[in-house]
């Protein structure tokens, strides 16, 4: 579980000791997640059954056992987008797409415009190198109108509409990078304090590990060491610890420093530019035929994780099992740490749809774009295509009715017919059912899915526990695959109409993420519902029927 560093990004800070008592308490979060032991989530809950097993998962082991048991299926491609997957780990090399009519021979066999694509393609990997990190949009964006915007004098009015609203929307992206850089800057001095302090104490008190009574009588002497004894009794005190092992704390640490680190130094730095390493022309929005076939890149994680939601070998004895028994993984790679660029979400989409796949897993987003009509024309392209959509609603606990998550489609005739945003839920109960950092949205999203706690593949064929709403669609793309291969005739406007009314409603109040304020979950989004594949295929023998 990683600490979502941009929840904070909206929280306007008095002064600087806030800032500082905030920023402490969610350290002191990260410590009781990542290095005390706390309840752990059911094995395999998202595929478990909200009656039989009293959880909500999406009964996948329940729809095979009673109701697809002797049935036969087809395979589906379903398109993985994202920043790369291990085509050779151990739960889902036999389901990675193979590229029929292309062999790795350096030569465009099937004539698709990309030379070797055996298994995917990457739309940000150049001849020799791959984009690891990269900018956020609101840098990008930022770097782009700064110089044209920064000094100009708007006291005696604007010349022109279209100028007034463009500045205004340069004075909105101006104000979200600096909020995110300098609390990011303060975010570094804090791990860094903590770090020290942390030492100092394990050298004064020349142990490995302390009680919690231990710490109390500890006397801090600077600083530093105030703020780490502050952050290791807080984190024992939520996870209801008598213990910390001082190992895991810098473990614990030196991670999410690094994840500051690169927010700093690549997400939020004005002067970082990774975009040559690909070698296209960025500013031809139209250019298709660039990246390379190396389609695992610098950091699989995330995207093998996805996949395994969706397509990990079920029932082999090993790792984990994937909601749907009979697909193909299309790896298509267009997201790096850090914003993934228009250009190579709308190519990647196309390249997906025009080569077979009749899913797409998409598991990103960001709060700005700065091309927002080409994404626009690739969702319309896979809808008139056929191709079902699946989108993460992202993780900041904020209302996408209000706060702006792209790609996104317009909730009116214009949108798309075969897009499903999907909020994420949890294996807890009662008002716990929503994840805590769960974006919502009664008009823009769609539906919730199990999306905490959720073990799935990562790179060197190993497993690991990520929480987050890109663990959620992974699980909806699942189902939808399980009811494209089980009933091929069903059309992807009808796969997403049975997935959405055949969704378990939940009437109990729940929290609204990011606060303790409860409602119901028909609030937080449109069918009120949680993904159930039971539900969902019973619908489906009746439609077809």
């Amino acid at each position: 579980m990683k600490l979502d560093f941009v929840s904070l990004n909206s929280i306007s800070f008095q002064n600087t000791m806030i800032k500082k008592i905030i920023l402490l308490s969610t350290f002191s979060m990260l410590l009781s997640s990542q290095l005390f032991a706390q309840k752990e989530a059911p094995k395999n809950w998202f595929n478990l059954d909200p009656k039989d097993d009293k959880v909500y998962g999406v009964s996948a082991e329940k729809t095979y056992r009673e109701l697809l048991k002797g049935k036969t299926s087809t395979p589906v491609i379903v398109a993985v987008i994202d920043g790369g997957t291990e085509v050779l780990h151990e739960d889902l090399q036999s389901v990675i797409w193979v590229n029929p009519n292309e062999k790795k021979n350096g030569i465009d066999d099937d004539n698709n415009g990309y030379i070797d694509d055996i298994n995917g393609w990457s739309f940000i990997g150049g001849a020799k190198e791959d984009v690891n990190q990269d900018n956020l949009e609101v840098t990008r964006l930022y770097a782009k109108y700064k110089n044209l915007y920064e000094k100009v004098d708007t006291s005696k009015g604007f010349v022109s509409p279209d100028f007034e609203r463009e500045y205004r929307y340069y004075m909105k992206i101006k104000t979200a990078y600096k909020q995110g850089s300098n609390q990011f800057f303060m975010y570094q001095g804090l791990f860094n304090n903590i770090i020290s302090g942390a030492q100092l104490i394990q050298k004064t008190t020349n142990k490995d590990s302390l009680s919690i009574e231990e710490l109390k009588s500890y006397k801090p002497t600077t600083q530093s060491d105030v703020m780490a004894k502050n952050a290791i009794m807080q984190g024992l005190k939520r996870s209801n610890k008598k213990y910390a092992v001082f190992s895991r704390i810098f473990i614990s640490i030196e991670e999410s420093k690094s994840q500051v680190d690169n927010l700093v130094n690549y997400n939020y730095n004005l002067d970082f530019n990774s975009r040559g390493k690909v070698g296209d022309n960025y500013n031809n929005a139209n250019e298709k035929y660039y990246g390379c076939n190396r389609v695992t890149g610098p950091k699989a994680e995330h995207g093998s994780h996805v996949a395994g939601i969706i397509a990990a070998i079920r029932n082999n004895g090993i790792g984990m099992d994937g909601v749907a028994d009979n697909v193909k993984i299309m790896v298509v790679r267009a997201v790096p740490d850090g914003d993934e660029r228009d250009k190579d979400v709308a190519n990647a989409i196309r390249y997906a749809v025009d080569n077979g796949a009749k899913i797409i897993n998409m598991s990103f987003g960001k709060s700005f774009s700065s091309n927002k009509f080409i994404v626009d024309e690739a969702i319309k392209y896979a809808e008139s295509k056929d191709v079902l959509l699946v989108h993460a609603a992202g993780n900041d606990a904020k209302n996408t009715d209000i706060d702006d998550n792209f790609p996104k489609v317009e909730q009116n005739e214009k949108g798309s017919t075969t897009w499903i945003e999907v909020g994420a839920s949890s294996w807890k109960k009662k008002k716990y059912l929503t994840a805590d950092f769960s974006n919502y949205g009664k008009s823009r999203v769609d539906v919730f899915a199990p999306g905490v706690d959720i073990n799935s593949c990562i790179p060197e064929s190993k497993y690991a526990v990520y929480s987050g709403t890109s663990m959620a669609a992974p699980v909806t793309s699942g189902v939808a695959a399980l009811l494209k291969s089980y009933y091929p005739q069903l059309t992807s406007v009808q796969i997403k109409d049975i997935i959405l009314k055949s969704s378990i409603k939940y009437n109990k109040k729940v929290f609204i993420p990011g606060t303790h304020k409860k409602t119901k979950l028909s609030e937080l989004c449109k069918t009120g519902g949680i993904v159930n594949a039971y539900e969902a295929v019973l619908m489906a023998q009746k439609m077809i029927k």
